[in-house]
């Protein structure tokens, strides 16, 4: 199964560097944007015999509390797809 992991900064936590990409659109000619958000994606694919849609989502869930992303500041969804 391939899946795809997506990382965020938490609403009120500080982002540097999405702060520093907000104040520089203007200066290239980009108006009216706001809220900019700088995050990661990672992608991955897990497999196993007996791996239901179900124990994919436990793992994955699992993966990204314990590892990928850090519950405190950073919120994280994912999506899985057959493949």
């Amino acid at each position: 199964m391939n899946v795809r992991v997506y990382v965020t900064p938490k609403k009120g936590i500080l982002d540097p560097q999405g702060a520093a990409v907000e104040r520089s659109l203007p200066n290239l000619g980009f108006s009216g944007v706001s809220g900019v958000q700088i995050g990661k994606i990672i992608d991955l694919t897990i497999s196993g015999d007996d791996l239901t849609t179900a124990a994919a989502h436990a793992q994955v869930d699992d993966m990204c509390r314990r590892l990928l992303a850090n519950p405190i500041i950073e919120d994280y969804t994912f999506a899985i797809s057959e493949g």
